[in-house]
């Protein structure tokens, strides 16, 4: 697979998310004047081996998007969920499903919310 890509409002905004809070890299991005849009790819490693996001931002879009029924979330395996969750609270952002095991399983996983309203699933690696 090579990328997902997200419609979002504020682009830097959700740059700013996604790299600040989790540690993703800014790997391009490119404006696109006769379309009214720009492209910024972020992610853990180069697009050569890895899979990517995608974040388009139009322009003129003055209203939030529709996320849909059908779009359930991204997922991302982290080392330590519970200090993770803990920085990300205490900045603010939004974490509708707090750290824990899951209701059945052992893994253990939290849902936080970009600033689009996209969830997040963080699921512990160890």
């Amino acid at each position: 697979m090579l990328h997902t890509m997200i419609r979002v409002r504020d682009l830097d905004k959700s740059i700013n998310f996604y790299c600040d809070y989790l540690n993703m890299k800014l790997i391009r991005r490119k404006d696109y004047p006769s379309g009214n849009f720009t492209l910024a790819f972020v992610g853990y490693g180069d697009e050569e081996n890895n899979t990517v996001l995608e974040l388009t931002h139009n322009w003129h879009q003055e209203d939030d998007y529709e996320l849909g029924s059908g779009f359930g979330h991204i997922a991302i395996g982290v080392s330590d969920i519970y200090k993770i969750c803990a920085g990300l609270e205490a900045d603010g952002v939004d974490i509708p499903r707090k750290p824990g095991p899951m209701k059945h399983g052992s893994t253990v996983i939290a849902f936080v919310r970009d600033p689009d309203g996209y969830m997040i699933e963080l699921i512990e690696k160890k």
